[in-house]
């Protein structure tokens, strides 16, 4: 991704995501191993990129619905170790506003176009000083993921609580990138 780095993912990043059963039950899931970067790009706006570990994907509580949301009948992790998503560039201002965030999310080996929605900022450095907050969500044949069709719902929410880390501080002279 071509730009000046704003930042890192910080571990205490939230990724999570909630399945409903046609019997009415929840399920709450999350990716406890995400990457990603903020960059500012040459005219302004910024972009994000985000690389999620489908591998480490956790069903709370449940390790039995975990080893089968990860295997060959759902998600398929050996075959699709990972999700991704590349926003569009957007405004600086989109994260003290909110608002809608577009990109291509990439999971199943399938690319699609996808949004999230930011909630307002409630401070004056989002994503340093406090969450972004961000939700979305898609629908699970868009990606192949048409399996347990008698027991799961079509849409998958997801919820977002990013926080970025400040790129290191450069020394004076060094010409590194």
């Amino acid at each position: 991704m071509a730009g000046d780095s704003l930042g890192t993912l910080d571990p205490a990043s939230q990724f999570e995501f909630r399945l409903h059963t046609r019997w009415g039950r929840t399920l709450e899931g999350r990716f406890p191993q995400v990457d990603g970067e903020v960059v500012a790009l040459a005219d302004g706006r910024r972009q994000v990129r985000f690389r999620i570990d489908a591998r480490a994907i956790e069903i709370v509580d449940h390790p039995r619905y975990t080893e089968i949301t990860r295997g060959p009948r759902f998600f398929d992790v050996a075959r699709y170790p990972l999700i991704e998503f590349v926003s569009d560039p957007y405004s600086a201002q989109l994260p003290h506003a909110g608002g809608a965030l577009d990109g291509e999310l990439r999971m199943h080996g399938v690319r699609r176009r996808e949004r999230f929605l930011l909630e307002p900022s409630t401070c004056q450095r989002p994503g340093y000083d406090c969450d972004i907050v961000a939700a979305g969500s898609v629908r699970r044949s868009n990606y192949g993921l048409d399996r347990w069709t008698l027991a799961l719902r079509e849409q998958v929410r997801f919820a977002l609580r990013v926080r970025w880390r400040a790129p290191a501080p450069t020394p004076a002279g060094d010409a590194s990138p």
